[in-house]
Order: C-alpha cells, then structure tokens, then sequence
C-alpha cells in the first residue's frame, strides 16, 4: 500500500447538497476499489489565486488515504469526465520522511494535537553577572569604543 493525498477544487455553484454527493462519489470510488481513507478535511468555499473557467473561487476538498498504485488511474480519470470539477492534484509520499509528514497530516485532520507543536522546553543558564557585562559591552559599543569580551 502506498501513501496518498488527493485535493479537488468544486465549483461554487454547486449547493451543499451537490457538494456533499460529489464528495461521497470520490470517496466511494477510492473505498470501492481498496483504498483506505485515513483523513479528510473539508476546506470549504475559498478564493482561488487566478480564475479557473471563469470561476473566482472554489470548494477546497482533500482526503488522506492509501491504495495501490493502479487506482490513481482510475481517480484521475473520474476527474477528468466530471465537469464540476476545476482543479485536482494526487501526491504520492514516497520515503519513511515524507511518510512520517503523511501521518502528521492525518492526525492534524483527524483532530489529535500536532506533535510539532509539543516540544519540550529549553533553559539556557545565564551566568550571574553575564547579562549585564554583554548589556554594557553594547552600550560601549554603542558610543565608539570596543572592548574585548573576556569569557
């Protein structure tokens, strides 16, 4: 099984209703042809960056999932033939790292903390004393003259 990210762009006529059908078409062809859908997130409505069929802006869809190779064919194809949608991309993580950065984003879609977040807390030791002689070696600095910084 390989690691895959799939976003859409519908157009903004559509109703939710449409949306939502679109929405459940796609994930039926992944889930019908073995696919296992791990995330998605709706991104909702969206200005686009440049117009697209004379459409200003879109409706943002991605879906996390994994699935052989043979089945992207088929996704694109679906794509392609149905007119409501204006853009699409399918991005495949390849290496253990962007693997790693696949499952981060399913978790972030799924709704768990991201771990990037979490890190621990460093203290850095100052030195009694060592702020104040760097501060005052800025100020003689400052006015012209130069110190050495003794260590």
């Amino acid at each position: 099984m390989r690691y895959y990210e799939t976003m859409f762009i519908l157009k903004p006529t559509l109703t939710q209703e449409e949306i939502n059908t679109k929405i459940d078409f796609f994930k039926n062809i992944l889930t019908t042809n073995g696919a296992i859908i791990d995330g998605c997130i709706n991104m909702g409505m969206r200005n686009l960056a440049y117009e697209i069929k004379k459409n200003k802006r879109g409706y943002y869809y991605v879906i996390y999932f994994k699935s052989k190779a043979n089945l992207i064919a088929e996704l694109e194809r679906n794509y392609r033939i149905t007119e409501d949608i204006l853009r699409f991309i399918v991005i495949n993580y390849k290496n253990k790292r962007e693997q790693k950065t696949w499952q981060t984003l399913v978790d972030i879609s799924n709704g768990k903390p991201d771990p990037r977040k979490e890190k621990p807390k460093v203290k850095a030791k100052i030195e009694e004393g060592g702020a104040s002689s760097i501060t005052e070696d800025i100020k003689d600095s400052a006015n012209g003259e130069s110190q050495n910084i003794e260590s």
